[in-house]
């Protein structure tokens, strides 16, 4: 990996064009390079880091530049600082990242984990309104699993997931179900594939026949129907899923800032 010359040195300018716009700050083109390592797998997730001072001598520049770089990939959630001990890549598995998409809370108690149940794993080819999103093209092979979340016995959520079929070989019902942790826990540990952010769009909707079933409500209740596309490294979609929500004693949280 190149390193980054200090700021007043006469390279400096250089530099930052070949990281980003002349613009950009020193700690924004260290921030890029320590991505740039997550994404290559250098440092795997729940791993620590290098510390502050061997990356700034890696990068030559200041403690205080690449202590600025590590502060935003936190509050990223990218990496994880445990006092005491350093910096580690976040993984799925920290008990503050692993429900941080799951934003169906009940009406009371704590947010957590539901029961699962993987209804169906098959590989297909990519209808347009799937390949679309993903940016896959249509035809192109694609892994589809169907699923439920519930509580307290209760089905609460039924998800049909797109994963583009390339990074998830190997991908099957049995291994999904022999899996205890977080899903996206299964993606980066088994598959190298972190989910980074994701954007969803929300409507309101009425349960079909089939739907009423699985979800044990009747026909035509009102369902909270959520679509997700989610990213890796590089703002690469790599999962769609839409979600149907009964929202009889739930809601749908989310934080504002």
């Amino acid at each position: 990996m190149p390193a980054v010359p200090p700021a007043d040195s006469p390279d400096a300018e250089s530099s930052a064009a070949v990281a980003g716009p002349a613009f950009s700050p020193l700690y924004q083109q260290i921030k890029a390079l320590l991505v740039r390592s997550l994404q290559s797998a250098e440092w795997r997730p729940g791993e620590a880091i290098p510390s502050e001072m061997e990356l700034a001598a890696r990068f030559r520049v200041s403690q205080g530049t690449v202590r600025k770089a590590i502060d935003e990939l936190a509050t990223d959630n990218l990496l994880v600082r445990r006092q005491g001990k350093g910096t580690f890549v976040a993984t799925h598995a920290e008990e503050n990242i692993q429900y941080r998409f799951l934003r169906l809370a009940p009406d009371s108690g704590p947010a957590t984990g539901m029961a699962r149940k993987f209804l169906d794993c098959r590989r297909l080819r990519a209808p347009a309104d799937v390949a679309r999103p993903l940016a896959l093209k249509t035809g192109d092979a694609v892994v589809q699993i169907r699923r439920t979340l519930s509580r307290h016995g209760l089905p609460v959520v039924l998800d049909d997931i797109w994963l583009p079929a390339s990074p998830f070989k190997g991908l099957s019902a049995e291994r999904l179900s022999d899996y205890a942790g977080p899903l996206y826990g299964l993606f980066e540990t088994e598959f190298g594939v972190r989910m980074i952010r994701a954007e969803e769009k929300i409507r309101a909707v009425s349960a079909d026949a089939a739907t009423a079933q699985l979800l044990q409500v009747p026909e035509g209740s009102p369902l909270l129907s959520v679509e997700r596309l989610s990213h890796t490294y590089g703002d690469k979609p790599v999962e769609l899923r839409r979600g149907l929500y009964n929202t009889t004693g739930h809601f749908y949280r989310n934080e504002l800032s």
